[in-house]
């Protein structure tokens, strides 16, 4: 295995320990290629908002309302979390 692959995994055990200890899961830490959604959770989303809100030059308070807007609730109501669509929020925030 390349020597970059090595670090890259490295990067991403210790960014899952850090939002662990935190409370929150990271999506792109725990999850395999293969099993890559559109969603992730509420709390890291949350998470993310001040840095994409200062990268895209937006209000953060504009980034959170998006963010609310393309979330989903529990599947059937009561099943899973609900998680926010990445695809459907980077959309949204290309338009702004």
């Amino acid at each position: 295995m390349p020597s970059w692959v090595h670090l890259h995994m490295a990067a991403l055990r210790a960014v899952a320990v850090l939002t662990m200890l935190l409370g929150i899961v990271c999506p792109l830490a725990v999850t395999g290629v293969a099993h890559l959604d559109p969603h992730t959770s509420v709390a890291y989303a949350e998470l993310q908002a001040p840095r994409v809100a200062r990268e895209r030059g937006l209000d953060r308070a504009e980034v959170e309302r998006l963010i609310r807007r393309h979330t989903t609730g529990r599947a059937l109501g009561f099943m899973g979390e609900p998680a926010v669509n990445v695809l459907e929020l980077n959309l949204a925030l290309d338009g702004r």
